[in-house]
């Protein structure tokens, strides 16, 4: 997660002027048109450099956009628990450190109301772990 925060970071200059977004302030349909538009050159670029190896257990396999959410997509390896286990022994303790990292890295984007999606599945069945939805209202909780 460090290295797609160092590189939206990086990107997001590029995005924002790419996207034609201006200083001054705009109507909210306007906003959320080029938010889109942000989303949609964000992910685009960062999939120029999948597939990545987050750590020996996770890799991150994708990212899209879908309307105004940048949308990681990740596959971990859980052997040798089930799908079942991870669900109910981890959720908590991933949702808290994804929340936590999302909130630190990526404020310019979530200030922006651009929300980030995170998708975990299972490299074996894959089967959908967690979904973790986070934006500016997120990181108000923590």
């Amino acid at each position: 997660m460090k290295f797609q925060s160092i590189l939206l970071a990086a990107i997001f200059p590029i995005l924002v002027s790419a996207a034609g977004v201006q200083n001054k302030e705009l109507p909210s349909s306007e906003m959320k048109k080029q938010n889109k538009e942000i989303v949609k050159l964000a992910a685009e670029e960062i999939s120029k450099t999948l597939p990545q190896t987050v750590d020996k257990k996770t890799k991150l396999i994708g990212v899209k956009a879908d309307n105004t959410v940048l949308v990681y997509i990740y596959e971990i390896n859980i052997a040798p628990k089930s799908d079942e286990a991870v669900k109910k022994e981890d959720y908590s303790r991933m949702k808290e450190a994804v929340t936590y990292g999302t909130c630190n890295s990526s404020k310019r984007f979530l200030d922006a109301d651009i929300s980030i999606r995170y998708l975990y599945k299972s490299e074996h069945s894959k089967s959908e772990l967690f979904k973790f939805d986070i934006n500016k209202e997120s990181c108000s909780k923590l």
